[in-house]
């Protein structure tokens, strides 16, 4: 947890609570708008010192389970729960995964737009949509009229994948870091574990990629390709779409002079 986050995480609670319209056996001068702390806690099922740390934004243990009882306490919406579990840096147990969204004709529309070489990654990382550039950069494997590109299993399980990426080895040990960090947001979706499982079993390399456990942002940087025309280089840069943030538009800006 960053060091603001208990500040934070005291102040949100404190605005819920004070929210709350005051329980009809509530009695005695009222000071404070909403429910009194002692209130809170005993719809919570926790002490009042506990409450009264968290609101002081003091560095407090707070269980998912205990967090669970003091959403319902305060009659968060979801995106208040979530924001509640988010402060408090730990996950809700009772809150199930979202199911994939179809990805929009909008973020479908977007590679065909950019002028350079563009793709759109899904949330198993499917390529659902690519423009000339990438086609012509991917050459043998986007151009061949198969179904289901997937960018994991072109990089472990295609011949062509070891001959363009330049610096294979290093590129494929990143790949998987950044793939485990989207899997990670994602520990009950059957269609990540189904992939994960068909790379284990395909691909030594993978195996050996994913069991190290390494995590990584996906990021940006230099790429660079042996293609027909000779090495190209470019600078890679990838977008988040916020209507579909399981989604990735990657884009690859060439180096001039490479």
């Amino acid at each position: 947890m960053n060091t603001d986050a208990p500040r934070l995480l005291g102040q949100f609670i404190r605005a819920h609570r004070e929210r709350l319209t005051p329980p009809a056996r509530a009695f005695g001068r009222r000071r404070t708008p909403g429910w009194r702390r002692e209130e809170l806690a005993d719809a919570a099922g926790v002490s009042v010192t506990w409450v009264t740390f968290l609101e002081q934004g003091r560095q407090v243990s707070a269980s998912a389970a205990a967090l669970v009882r003091l959403a319902e306490a305060l009659q968060l919406s979801l995106a208040e729960r979530a924001t509640l579990f988010e402060l408090a840096a730990k996950r809700d147990p009772e809150q199930p995964d979202a199911p994939a969204k179809a990805v929009s004709d909008e973020l479908l529309a977007l590679p065909k737009v950019m002028a350079m070489p563009a793709y759109l990654l899904d949330r198993c990382w499917y390529m659902q949509a690519w423009n000339s550039g990438a086609e012509a950069l991917f050459k043998g494997w986007l151009d061949n009229g198969e179904a289901g590109h997937n960018l994991l299993a072109f990089v472990f399980l295609t011949p062509l994948a070891r001959q363009l990426i330049a610096d294979w080895p290093v590129r494929a040990e990143r790949l998987v870091a950044e793939f485990r960090s989207d899997f990670s947001r994602h520990p009950g979706d059957s269609q990540l574990q189904a992939l994960v499982d068909d790379l284990m079993a395909k691909s030594l390399d993978f195996s050996q990629c994913w069991q190290a456990q390494s995590v990584q942002y996906r990021e940006g940087g230099e790429r660079l390709f042996n293609t027909a025309n000779g090495r190209q280089r470019f600078i890679q840069n990838t977008l988040i779409p916020a209507a579909q943030p399981d989604c990735k538009l990657v884009c690859l800006m060439p180096v001039p002079g490479a």
